[in-house]
């Protein structure tokens, strides 16, 4: 895509109980059905002396990561962004997590009978 502007995405997602937010490339509904598939994360430059420990965190931990995939359901909100800001990761969703989790169906329906 020479000459072209690279897109940039901001996604929210619900990890074990904490939401992150990260920033990256490449967001698309990928070859695995119930997965959103999100490649070539973007963490912010160091243009200053002071360290955000979270951003360590999840940079150490997104480390060799090309692309990861997260399940639909905890995908909490996608946006397309000019720049990238910092990643975070807030323990139970942080202020605003009044999010109601989507019901979860299996195919091949009711496992009760």
């Amino acid at each position: 895509m020479a000459g072209s502007k690279q897109r940039l995405y901001r996604i929210s997602f619900m990890n074990q109980g904490q939401r992150y937010e990260l920033y990256a490339r490449e967001v698309s509904h990928g070859a695995m059905l119930g997965f959103v598939e999100i490649g070539k994360p973007v963490f912010g430059e160091k243009t200053s002396v002071l360290v955000d420990t979270s951003e360590e965190k999840l940079k150490q931990e997104f480390a060799d990561v090309e692309r990861f995939y997260v399940p639909v359901h905890a995908i909490v909100r996608i946006d397309e962004v000019k720049k990238a800001g910092p990643v975070r990761v807030v323990e139970g969703g942080g202020s605003g997590s009044n999010v109601t989790p989507l019901p979860f169906y299996t195919f091949g329906g009711d496992s009760r009978k």
